[in-house]
């Protein structure tokens, strides 16, 4: 990035940002205009969101030091809120902004 970043320079990039967004979310319609999706699209959006929170959930696991004080304590207490919470009330903003709020205080106040 220059170092003498003007406004006509930052003008362009929020234009180039805001095209690629219209044309990524414009994509889907016009290539599918048929309105038959493909099956393996249809596969992809069946399999991908879990495989993301997975991928997701073990990227925030990886760095956890079980010999270590606190031994994995905060991650753990927080994800099983998190799962314990998604089980009964079946809302998934909400888990994860409890479990989110739990881990925050237990790492702040706690451990």
């Amino acid at each position: 990035m220059p170092n003498n970043v003007t406004a006509s320079y930052t003008l362009l990039l929020i234009g180039v940002i805001a095209l690629v967004t219209l044309l990524l979310r414009a994509m889907p319609f016009i290539l599918f205009r048929s309105g038959k999706t493909p099956e393996m699209v249809t596969y992809l959006g069946k399999v991908m969101p879990p495989a993301v929170i997975g991928m997701l959930v073990i990227y925030c696991f990886k760095d956890i030091s079980f010999t270590v004080y606190p031994y994995g304590l905060p991650e753990l207490i927080a994800a099983m809120a998190v799962v314990v919470l998604h089980i009964f009330r079946r809302n998934t903003l909400l888990s994860i902004g409890v479990g989110t709020v739990l881990y925050m205080v237990l790492i702040q106040l706690v451990f």
